[in-house]
């Protein structure tokens, strides 16, 4: 616990400094557009309200906290969905998923946990869509819906999990997960911004560039190379392994939820310009590296 607070007070002392450097920059110069950094100093602050409640208090409101990001991750992905009256029934059975999956990890059954969504509710999902509705766009409604089960819940619900797997650790891998996370993002998206040049996807997110890929996989692996040893118990090799993992699974979260929204959005500019000045969506990889991670871990360690 000593340990967690000195790192979230690090925190707490990096954004005040970076708010208060932004705050004097954008007085200087009134005319220039900061809304993109605006909103990453914003998304910053909300997560880091976010997994203070995670990581600092009982594990109830880790799972508590967890459980509504996971609810407005999930009502944002179906903002982006073009939906009729006949998939209103469908995301009621979607949001109703989400405490029922939190439930298996309040109670430990891991076994259930891993298999609900991916499984069940993948197998049960379509009978409302089905029931007196007809077949029209029910191919991209089940299966919209499940990407966003997947994503939003079921990859995200695993930072809840961290604490329940074990007890002794959980808080700080959770947070050991999230600040390499963010690292890897912000890195990514400097270096994309003033150095890339070769765009990964173009079409979908032109922030993404190869450049930026390996400058953050690089100042990753040294961050998590420094940190692992304060953070979590595990071993030179995996502390250094942890911070490529993180890296290479936070870049595929990316590039994956940034192709989804382009094909969800095909033809709404408006709604796609909206959504990328969105809160939640700063989540994105999230969704991969917190699943990733977890597994992993759990496989080679028996602490989990």
């Amino acid at each position: 616990m000593v340990t967690t607070i000195w790192t979230l007070s690090v925190i707490l002392l990096g954004l005040s400094f970076v708010s208060i450097l932004f705050i004097v920059l954008k007085r200087k110069e009134p005319n220039k557009d900061f809304s993109a950094v605006s909103l990453r100093i914003k998304t910053w602050w909300g997560m880091f309200v976010v997994f203070c409640m995670a990581t600092l208090f009982n594990p109830a409101v880790s799972l508590l906290s967890l459980m509504i990001l996971c609810f407005f991750g999930l009502k944002e992905y179906f903002s982006m969905m073009k939906t009729r009256k006949a998939d209103r029934r469908l995301f009621l059975w979607s949001y109703l998923a989400i405490p029922i999956q939190f439930y298996w990890i309040y109670i430990g059954w891991y076994g259930m946990f891993i298999v609900f969504i991916p499984v069940y509710v993948f197998l049960f999902l379509p009978l409302p869509r089905l029931i007196g509705k007809g077949t029209s766009g029910f191919l991209r409604s089940v299966s919209s819906t499940q990407w966003g089960l997947m994503l939003m819940v079921f990859g995200l619900s695993h930072l809840a999990y961290y604490q329940f797997a074990t007890p002794e650790y959980g808080a700080n891998l959770v947070l050991f997960l999230v600040v390499l996370t963010q690292i890897n993002d912000v890195v990514h998206y400097l270096i994309s911004i003033y150095l890339g040049k070769r765009k990964v996807v173009p079409s979908a997110n032109p922030s993404i560039t190869w450049e930026g890929f390996v400058g953050a996989a690089f100042i990753t692996t040294i961050i998590s190379y420094f940190i692992y040893s304060y953070l979590t118990p595990l071993d030179l090799t995996f502390g250094i392994l942890s911070g490529v993992l993180i890296s290479l699974s936070g870049f595929f979260g990316s590039l994956t939820i940034s192709v989804l929204k382009r094909d969800l959005l095909i033809g709404d500019n408006e709604k796609l310009n909206t959504l990328k000045k969105s809160y939640l969506t700063r989540v994105d990889s999230l969704t991969y590296t917190s699943p990733v991670f977890f597994h992993v871990i759990r496989y080679f360690f028996d602490f989990m």
